[in-house]
């Protein structure tokens, strides 16, 4: 990878939004984030301290609802997005990660493709661990993987010292025309390194995390246990909504005009009551306690893990903060590995 030294990170972003729409993680001063749409004229600083926002990456991509196609009743009319250039800024290595996942699991999905390919990514490693984050333990962080970014950014410790930037892709490194920088001196490996074992340290040993990955791939978590979880489940899809690998959804066909249809796609959450359903009326994930399990399992369990080289959690822990049940991953963990 080619490192430059960088004054301001808010150089980058001036360049970059000229020619791209830039969505940019900004900070709300008080330790939480948001999405912001940033014109090259912006003046604010951009916080590279700023916790990833409570909504990932995902939507972006994957849109909550979106039509597919239109069948006017002799022929069907394809309704690709049309995706004008754009920027993530600021996107968490966790998050990053995620998107790679995605990405294989939309691999051939046109509208996710549309977007995904119109997009340019510019990742920041993380200076502190977020609250309930673990993705050193999962492999998803604190650092940015190369491979899932297009542009990195080593934010500075010290005032007098300037920001790194890395072009970990061929588009990151067209999309750096005609911005003059100086190569980086300092050895920036052993600089990114030692962060990343600081931040590691910080998010602690996760020790019931991993008590409760093996147990769920050893079979030994009794079904009563689940059950006893599945209580404390409201359905409200907070969690699904929030994770940034879930992909979960729904075909939803509506009639349009004489004789015609619109077909859209929108999320679902297989923790839904009605998410297995089959049209005979049976249901194979009837209890909350079923649907909890295959949540977890589809997060930690090894078969999964095999298909896309990685476990479906990159431990971002959104869903501990926003599940009003406390089964989150740190309070599943805590139950099945605990037990």
């Amino acid at each position: 990878m080619q490192a430059f030294s960088l004054d301001r990170p808010e150089r980058l972003r001036a360049h970059l939004a000229r020619e791209r729409r830039l969505y940019e993680v900004r900070g709300d001063g008080q330790g939480g984030a948001h999405w912001q749409l940033v014109g090259a004229e912006d003046l604010d600083a951009f916080d590279a301290s700023a916790e990833p926002p409570p909504f990932s990456a995902k939507s972006f991509f994957f849109a909550e609802r979106e039509l597919l196609f239109r069948f006017d009743g002799g022929q069907f009319y394809s309704a690709l997005p049309e995706v004008a250039p754009q920027v993530l800024f600021g996107v968490h290595a966790c998050d990053l990660v995620a998107l790679a996942y995605q990405d294989q699991f939309f691999a051939t999905d046109p509208h996710y493709q549309a977007r995904r390919q119109a997009t340019l990514l510019v990742g920041v490693d993380c200076l502190h661990s977020c609250q309930g984050g673990f993705c050193s333990l999962l492999d998803s962080g604190p650092a940015v993987h190369a491979p899932t970014a297009d542009l990195i950014l080593l934010p500075r410790h010290e005032e007098s010292r300037a920001w790194l930037l890395l072009v970990a892709s061929e588009a990151g490194r067209k999309a750096m025309h005609g911005l003059r920088l100086a190569a980086a001196k300092c050895d920036w490996r052993a600089e990114r390194a030692a962060n990343s074992q600081r931040v590691a340290a910080e998010q602690g040993e996760q020790r019931e995390v991993l008590a409760g990955i093996a147990a769920l791939n050893s079979g030994s978590i009794a079904g009563s246990v689940w059950e006893s979880l599945g209580l404390h489940c409201l359905g409200c899809s907070g969690c699904t909504s929030v994770c940034p690998t879930c992909s979960c959804f729904a075909p939803l066909d509506r009639p349009s005009g004489e004789g015609g249809v619109q077909r859209e796609r929108v999320w679902d959450s297989c923790l839904y009551e009605g998410f297995q359903r089959e049209a005979s009326g049976h249901n194979p994930s009837a209890s909350p306690g079923q649907r909890v399990q295959r949540f977890w399992t589809h997060k930690f369990g090894d078969a999964f893990k095999e298909r896309f080289e990685r476990y479906g959690c990159v431990g971002c822990g959104r869903c501990d903060r926003v599940c009003p049940g406390g089964i989150g991953v740190h309070g599943v963990m805590h139950k099945v590995g605990g037990q």
